[in-house]
């Protein structure tokens, strides 16, 4: 039986991604392994071993060339036919195994969920990792990435030795996130205690200084004090600042306009109830929210940066902002609050163009490379 092992710096991040993957492998007969660290106690379906390994976020953590040293006797003793990697760090201390190893698997593919050396990092990180990739590019057959800055990257510094493809995410189960009619919409906003008149913005990601909540805490004081009174923010997620931005937002003098959710499995219903979908993130692989909320049929205003500008355009279903310009986002966040006309048509470019990134059209393409790619290579 063939065996096929994917790898994730967490298991929450197999679980969030990649079942439908593990399904379909599951199905064409591979024996499926996952590594990652354990962060909950859910089922992972369609897996035969789960192999447990405490990735920790730093690049020079010496427990995670330790990890290297156990992943290689992993590697050794399961005899993988295929290796897919995904997460920066988990990818690149796995591939350090693989050099280490006598004989490698037949196909290593790194899935590139996001290249952190783009021109929005510092000097010294960019050149950090670009030189952990240049490392391991010996083992790294085929390169898988989510966006056209990240495709570029990988052409210019010949990152792969194989091949290089360009997919459209992960896939998104659109049926998930529907559009619905104004009815709909004012009827729910009712149910949740939030008004007709509101205007109401939503940011769904953990809190994180990349993920820049901040900036939208600083923008709707702005915003307030310029006269967008019936605004509200939602920031649905939760992280390491959540309890540093709900202080901030106090500090503010905004929080009766700012909604913290914590983590919950409502997003489809705060789309769905919202007017617009913000992210002000430093950077990005295809990022999930931005496709759910296309899906519900919001505008979009965005940072211009990778993963924003391949899913956003400018002027149809939304807008792109400079990172960190908070007059330029003030400004198209005025200009859809006073326009209706204008947020129905990018609602409906916003819906059409989020089908091209549904779970239907990406994922028998994305098994069929690797499949392809592995039948090349033996």
């Amino acid at each position: 039986m063939k065996k096929i092992l994917f790898v994730a710096s967490t298991l929450s991040h197999i679980e969030n991604f990649h079942i439908p993957y593990l399904k379909e492998f599951k199905e064409k007969g591979y024996s499926v392994h996952v590594i990652g660290r354990v962060n909950n106690k859910s089922h992972i379906p369609y897996v035969d071993k789960i192999i447990p390994i405490e990735f920790e976020k730093s690049i020079f953590s010496i427990k995670n060339f330790y990890n290297s040293i156990k992943i290689r006797k992993i590697l050794k003793n399961e005899n993988y036919n295929i290796v897919n990697l995904h997460t920066t760090l988990a990818a690149f201390f796995t591939r350090l195994s693989v050099m280490m190893l006598c004989k490698k698997p037949e196909l290593i593919i790194n899935t590139v969920h996001g290249y952190l050396f783009d021109d929005n990092i510092q000097f010294i990180k960019k050149a950090t990792m670009l030189s952990a990739e240049k490392f391991v590019k010996s083992v790294t057959d085929t390169i898988i990435v989510m966006n056209s800055i990240d495709y570029n990257i990988a052409k210019k510094y010949n990152l792969f030795k194989k091949n290089i493809y360009l997919i459209k995410g992960m896939g998104v189960n659109i049926k998930n996130f529907p559009s619905i009619s104004i009815e709909k919409k004012l009827l729910i906003r009712k149910e949740n205690n939030f008004s007709y008149k509101d205007f109401i913005l939503i940011y769904v990601a953990e809190f994180s200084k990349r993920k820049n909540q901040i900036f939208l805490l600083n923008s709707l004081k702005k915003l307030i004090d310029d006269g967008v009174k019936d605004i509200k923010l939602l920031l649905l997620g939760d992280g390491q600042m959540l309890d540093e931005m709900k202080n901030y937002s106090k500090k503010l003098d905004i929080n009766d306009n700012v909604i913290f959710t914590g983590y919950t499995k409502k997003t489809c219903m705060y789309y769905q109830l919202s007017d617009v979908c913000v992210s002000p993130s430093r950077i990005e692989g295809l990022p999930f929210n931005i496709v759910e909320a296309m899906s519900v049929g919001l505008p979009i205003i965005a940072s211009d940066i990778k993963g924003h500008n391949d899913l956003v355009k400018p002027n149809e279903n939304g807008y792109l902002f400079k990172y960190n310009n908070i007059n330029e986002f003030c400004n198209y966040i005025k200009k859809l609050y006073s326009d209706k006309n204008l947020q129905y048509i990018m609602k409906i470019k916003s819906s059409k163009y989020a089908k091209k990134y549904s779970i239907d059209n990406v994922l028998y393409n994305t098994v069929d490379i690797i499949c392809n790619e592995y039948k090349s290579h033996i």
